[in-house]
Order: C-alpha cells, then structure tokens, then sequence
C-alpha cells in the first residue's frame, strides 16, 4: 500500500470576493459559501456568493473594460500581458500555496501548474502580435479590399477544479491577445487561486472591466451570463453532460462556444514498446493531480506479450506512491478534491469487482479524514465495466490486453469521447497508423501529455469542439470584416 501522511505545515488562506471593475467586492446580498480543505476535510475560508444585480455590476464593467481594451493598440495589450505573467511568475510560490489548500495537489504539481500559466500567458501576449487580415486584390483599380479581424466581444468562461490557474489563463490569454474583455466564473472550492491569478492583471494595469471575476451558483450563472446581451463568446471546461447544456444555450443566443469537456483517454502499449519508458510515463500521467486531469490516461491497452511486465510495473509505482496533505514536500498525490470524488470512485471499483476485474492494488479510501484514496490498479477489465465506459477522473488504471493493433483501435475509438490519447512503440509504421486512424484531438506518443501552448488543445465528438492552444485558439474570439472603399 503507498505510504500515507495527512500532516503537512499550515500556511494562511484568505477570504475571497468578486472582482468587478478592478474592485474586489462582497456580494451586495452579503452570502458567502464555506471553501474546504480536501486534506482535512475543515472549512479554511470563504467565498463571496455572487446574485443578480452583481452579475449585472460584473456585465456592466466588462462592457466598458471591452471599448477600453480593445482600443488599446496590440503591442501594448502585449507588454501589459507580459507585465501580468513577470507578477504571476514572482508570486508563484504563493499562489501555489493557496491552489494546493484549496484542491489538493502536491506543492510542487501546484507550483507547476502556475509557472506553466505564466508561460502560456507570454506566449498568447505574443501571438496575439500576429493576428493578421488581408488585402484582397480588386476588380477595379479605385476600389480598396481588405479583410479586418476584430475581437469578437466580452467573453464569459466558466471554468473547472482540476486545474484553478491553467483552465482560466488558457482562456484568458487567448481573449485578451485579440482585445477582448473577461468575465470568468471559477469553481467555488477553488477560488483563492484564480483570484491571485487575476489581481497580476490589476497590478499589471488592464483597463478597469477588462477582467472579472464571480463565484455563485453554477447553473444560475451560466444560465443568466450566456443569455445576456453583453456576452458575446463562451468557453466551457468541464462535464460533456453540462458542456452540452451550455452549447445548447449558447446557440440559442447566437453566442459563440468553445467546449473542452470529458475524456477517456486510450493508452496502447504495442509489443514492440519500450515497457519501461511507457510505466514511467503514463504512471506518471496517471496519478498527477490524483488522476483528476481531462487528460490522464485511463484505459490501458496493453499487447498481451508485454501486459504482465507492463502491468507489474504499474503495481510497483502505486505501492511507492507518497500519498499526503499536498503542502508536504514529500508527498507525491494529494486527496481528492472533494467528497463527491470518493463516492463516485468507490461505486466505480465496486462497479468493476462485480464484473471480474481483479484489484492489483488500491481500490478503497485512505484513513477518514479528507478526500484521499489510494492509487488503484485493476487487472483483466471487461469492456461492460464502467470504469471502461465513464470517464474515472480519480487514481484509477484499468489494463485489459490485446492481440492485434486492429483489435486496440477499435476499443480506443469505441467510446463517443475523443479527447487525448496515448502510444507507445517503435515502429514507424504503427506510429503513422494511430495518427491516421485515432479519432482523437490529441495523440502522444512514446511520451506523457506535453500540452504546450504553441500546440492546439481540444477534443473531437462528446469531447468538446474547438481549441484552446496555438494559433486556432484565438480564431473563435474574432470576427471578420469585409471591407471594400472605392476611391471617390
């Protein structure tokens, strides 16, 4: 069993409030919800509850921060930009501290996570630098042609747990590089994070409006945002049950959408892998953040000659694992984010023991107090499990083994998600025939997920549509405009 400590130094965690014109506010309503600490199960803080007439406040400011910011000239978005990643970057041990109290994940993943932020906003603050239009050659001498990209307007986001930075700088970063305003709803378990992250902004010195912040109920948010005249794109990480809620809601309005939601990501070990550099690999990508990640790998396909070795190896790594309060240094897993997470989990294994899976390791919850559950290998898993069907999200491998690599494609593409995925092999051969034939948004191979900025990031069928990296990322938050002037 991995090793296990649910004592770690304590470090201070702030109240949280809404961030609208550049001021941080209480709701006028005065609410506030309780933020809990995943490690000890403990309320630490709270977080202001957004209502109606706040919401409209929030509108109301990101409107005006829109006509300021998208009249501010491209390079000075960038240097502001840029001026707010140095901010995210000098304060990243803090921040990382409260993103670790607020959701779990090792001091170190968290502090990761905000340097990667900072990364991604430089390099968003650059192309944005590149978002060019076109002069089209005319049919006539005295008439000019020519193509404009504007912003499309203030964007709502609505942003998950996982990842309280990287889930909003993605968005962020691709709207104002284009001049757009943002209106961001975090997650209410996860606020203290995502408000440092937006106060670099404010240091930084964007435009009263250019970004704000909510925090409140989900549904009444979202419902009330997508709907309201200001908000004129969207973007959605989180469940394909709710993303496709809000996309439908999106079209009703006319609004624009960009959708990254669940994933089940294949892993294929092919017999001519390198066993050692594919263990390394997806056990790592498998239990960072405790398995909590859009795109942590989740059904292992491994060639039946090299299943046993790959499936030892797998075993090895969970029993080392340091599972603990995340603000341990020495703790390699954190607690899951929240309770929901053990219930699901555990109707999960008692799911797969049902249908015969053998539990090599794990499989149940550590101790009582906060969310931690112990890094999980299931063996010889039938495709009617649910663990081979719904999305885990939580410390969970679940191997099966196959014969021929038509046999891996097809359960890889069985599945209506098509997010990330995963390969292992040396043949160039095999490599080229997983590129062509994965219905995937992502494929990674003989390597753990490298989700850079310059690459597109983004799913295919139930997993969303659009991108939320590289050049594609900004396309969904412009508009084009014909232009044509005859010379008179």
């Amino acid at each position: 069993m991995s090793s296990t400590s649910t004592t770690a130094p304590t470090a201070s965690y702030p109240d949280t409030r809404l961030l609208i014109d550049n001021e941080w506010q209480d709701a006028q309503s005065g609410r506030r919800i309780d933020v809990v600490n995943p490690a000890t199960g403990a309320a630490m803080a709270q977080v202001a509850h957004a209502g109606r007439v706040d919401l409209d406040r929030a509108l109301a400011a990101a409107q005006r921060g829109f006509e300021a910011w998208r009249n501010t000239p491209a390079h000075e978005r960038a240097q502001t930009m840029r001026r707010a990643a140095a901010l995210v970057r000098a304060r990243a041990d803090a921040i990382a501290q409260l993103l670790t109290q607020e959701q779990g994940k090792p001091i170190a993943e968290a502090r990761g996570e905000v340097l990667a932020g900072a990364d991604i906003l430089d390099w968003f603050a650059d192309e944005g630098l590149r978002v060019y239009g076109r002069i089209v050659p005319p049919r006539r001498l005295d008439v000019q042609q020519l193509v404009l990209k504007e912003p499309v307007g203030p964007v709502a986001a609505f942003t998950p747990w996982n990842f309280p930075v990287n889930q909003i700088v993605r968005k962020l970063g691709a709207a104002l590089a284009t001049g757009c305003s943002f209106l961001v709803k975090a997650p209410e378990e996860t606020p203290a994070a995502p408000a440092a992250l937006l106060q670099a902004f404010v240091d930084a010195g964007v435009p009263a409006g250019t970004v704000g912040l909510v925090f409140g109920d989900p549904a009444e948010i979202s419902s009330y945002l997508i709907a309201h005249p200001v908000i004129r794109k969207i973007t959605f990480t989180g469940s394909t049950a709710v993303g496709k809620q809000l996309a439908a809601l999106a079209g009703q309005h006319m609004k624009r959408s960009t959708m990254e939601l669940g994933g089940h990501a294949p892993v294929i070990v092919a017999e001519d892998a390198d066993v050692a550099a594919a263990i390394k690999a997806m056990a790592g990508a498998k239990f960072r953040n405790a398995g909590q990640v859009c795109i942590s790998p989740t059904r292992f396909l491994v060639h039946n000659s090299v299943r046993q070795a790959f499936t030892d190896g797998m075993v090895r790594y969970a029993e080392q694992l340091k599972v603990g309060n995340g603000l341990d240094a020495a703790t390699r897993m954190g607690p899951l984010a929240n309770p929901r997470r053990l219930t699901a989990l555990a109707e999960v294994l008692q799911d797969a023991k049902a249908k015969g899976a053998e539990v090599l390791t794990g499989g149940e919850r550590i101790g009582s107090a906060g969310n931690f559950f112990a890094p999980t290998i299931l063996a010889g898993v039938p495709l009617d499990a649910s663990v081979f069907n719904n999305e885990p999200f939580g410390p969970v491998a679940a191997i099966r083994g196959f014969d021929t690599l038509d046999e891996a494609l097809a359960e890889a593409n069985r599945l209506p998600y098509g997010l990330a995925s995963y390969a292992f092999t040396q043949s160039i051969k095999t490599a080229q025939q997983l590129a062509q034939r994965l219905d995937v948004g992502m494929l990674w191979v003989n390597q753990g997920p490298a989700a850079s900025a310059e690459m597109p990031f983004g799913g295919v069928k139930d997993s969303g549509y659009g991108s939320e990296g590289g050049p594609e990322a900004l396309e969904s938050y412009l508009v084009t405009k014909s232009v044509s002037i005859l010379s008179l």
